[in-house]
């Protein structure tokens, strides 16, 4: 269980959390819904220990972690997949992918791995010589997800995974979600495709200005008038 109480982040003289608080129960894919701005992505890097909270808690099975180094909180099962993917454009796919386990010893364990990120992305195997810079945006995006899986984590989060993606692309990142959750992974997804996110999530927050304002199911989220408004554009 990763559970986030009373959050609080400034930047300068901009309160960017504002006392937010949430659980992702383990085992399911919980959503965080909003605006540009609203505080969704520094959720997730407060959490990596990417920003500095000004007060809260994050407890991870029990144990607090804030102020934890990154490093560590990578090695304790919880891994993000960060907005823009962030591939090192000049390492190919396997280098890419070694980088994501970094931290793990077990060199057999690491390549069987290896083998179920590539069988999860078959294109990733097909090219797994070739420089991530050459890719598409999508299938950067395979890649980011296939680094990620490489820390063998117990929680990923993904900030905004669909981001500039084709439309297929976007179908295939959602159906992923859903073969990672049912492996057995954690997921909390930041996410504007709110529609998508929330058909794939068990349960999902709303964010607004720094603050959640409400929460749901989510199934019960896509038919509420309030969500339906303000973010899949129905009236």
């Amino acid at each position: 269980m990763l559970s986030i109480k009373n959050l609080s982040v400034h930047y300068g003289g901009i309160h960017a959390l504002r006392g937010i608080s949430l659980d992702v129960p383990a085992g399911k894919i919980v959503t965080l819904i909003g605006a540009n701005g609203a505080g969704k992505s520094t959720t997730l890097n407060s959490i990596m220990g990417l920003v500095r909270a000004g007060r809260g808690s994050v407890s991870w099975n029990g144990r607090e972690i804030l102020g934890t180094p990154t490093k560590a909180i990578v090695e304790s099962g919880i891994v993000l997949v960060p907005e823009g993917r962030r591939v090192f454009p000049n390492l190919t796919v396997d280098e890419n992918l070694s980088l994501g386990a970094y931290a793990r010893s077990n060199k057999d364990e690491v390549e069987a791995d290896r083998e179920r990120v590539f069988k999860l992305f078959p294109r990733l195997k097909e090219r797994h010589k070739q420089k991530a810079g050459t890719f598409s945006g999508g299938e950067q995006q395979m890649l980011a997800v296939g680094r990620a899986l490489m820390s063998k984590p117990t929680v990923m989060m993904m900030d905004e995974p669909s981001l500039g993606l084709a439309p297929l692309f976007v179908g295939m990142i959602f159906d992923i979600i859903r073969q990672i959750n049912a492996a057995g992974v954690t997921v909390l997804l930041v996410e504007q495709n709110a529609k998508a996110a929330l058909e794939v999530a068990d349960t999902g927050y709303v964010m607004e200005t720094g603050a959640i304002t409400f929460s749901g199911n989510g199934k019960d989220l896509l038919v509420d008038d309030r969500v339906r408004k303000a973010y899949l554009g129905e009236v």
